[in-house]
């Protein structure tokens, strides 16, 4: 009997230290969040979000265990529901983290994702009439509602930020940005450093389109483009679409370049250093085969200019190669070593 005592409670323990059973699992619900930052925004995309949520395999059994949050953000046409399992995708986040926390290369944290997939099929997170404001949307409703809803610990200290490709590129954003919410980050493959400045501009086939039907049927560079109009260059007063494409009857337009410019992480990392200095952690990666590789060097070299401590990694794999398994075997790693956990 004595044993059997002995047993349990360090089973228990191992529950609460982070490192359960291979046998036990996380649990998974899927919420409504209303996004008070989404109401009004033009593309008429609802402000109430489906939002994914991976609670640790000690949650349900620990009524009284709080626990770090990372808030995953998804890539362009991605959305939650692929991410999570519910449709069979190239990453499923709960069989990462199970995998994670059984082996003990991680210790017990929730993941939080928001469905960013929008009438144009993407937000890319920043702050839009036309989109919405999805940065205020991430930073203040969505933290908010979590903080308000589940057992978390709720400080900076146990906060990440996380995300892939679109999601990477507004894991910058915001992290560099808000290091009073969040305090450590992790762009995977991200998307949009330099704010596709330096792409080409594509020609008729973009200035064609004129509903979000049409968009969504689009060559992926092209309906891509839009879709960063949308988030970088919005008009109200140019339906239907209300937007500024970087190209006018076939020619490049340079005040809409700029605009896009200005949401660069890379050009708007000067005005950041300070915030990115309060960060506890910086990290990013992208594999060699990756058709983005060149804005995570340029910005690995930005960093490096003013000598910001951060992680920079390479790895052989494509755009979306090997994601659940660096989710896995990086990612969650990475956090459970950075945020701040309850005693």
């Amino acid at each position: 009997m004595k044993l059997t005592i002995l047993v349990s409670l360090g089973a228990a323990a191992l529950l609460l230290a982070g490192q359960p059973d291979a046998a036990v699992k996380g649990s998974y619900e899927r919420i409504k969040v209303h996004g008070r930052s989404l109401e009004g925004n033009l593309e008429g995309d609802s402000p109430d979000r489906d939002v994914s949520i991976y609670l640790p395999p000690g949650y349900k059994a620990h009524p009284k265990q709080r626990y770090p949050v990372i808030y995953l953000l998804h890539g362009y046409t991605d959305s939650d529901d692929k991410w999570f399992g519910l449709v069979k995708h190239f990453v499923n986040v709960p069989e990462s983290a199970d995998k994670a926390i059984a082996s003990g290369a991680s210790k017990q944290m929730i993941i939080v994702m928001p469905n960013a997939y929008t009438s144009l099929e993407g937000s890319f997170y920043g702050q839009s009439e036309t989109t919405g404001d999805w940065e205020d949307f991430v930073v203040h409703d969505l933290v908010a509602y979590i903080d308000a809803h589940y057992r978390t610990v709720p400080n900076r200290e146990s906060r990440g930020l996380a995300g892939h490709s679109m999601g990477g590129y507004g894991t910058v954003r915001i992290g560099m940005k808000h290091p009073d919410v969040f305090s450590s980050f992790y762009a995977m493959s991200a998307c949009c450093l330099d704010a596709g400045i330096n792409a080409p501009v594509v020609n008729a086939p973009l200035e064609a389109l004129r509903t979000p039907e049409e968009v969504k049927a689009a060559p992926f560079g092209v309906k891509a483009q839009v879709s960063l109009a949308a988030a970088f260059s919005p008009d109200p007063s140019n339906p239907p679409l209300f937007l500024d494409l970087p190209i006018k009857d076939g020619a490049p337009q340079r005040e809409v370049l700029a605009r896009w410019a200005a949401n660069s992480p890379i050009a708007m990392l000067d005005q950041y250093v300070k915030d990115l200095r309060t960060l506890k952690a910086i990290a990013f990666d992208v594999g060699l085969q990756d058709s983005l590789i060149g804005g995570s060097r340029q910005f690995d070299q930005r960093l490096q200019e003013y000598r910001i401590p951060h992680t920079f990694e390479t790895y052989e794999g494509t755009h979306t190669s090997r994601i659940a398994e660096r989710l896995e075997t990086k990612v969650l790693p990475f956090f459970s070593a950075q945020l701040k956990f309850a005693r």
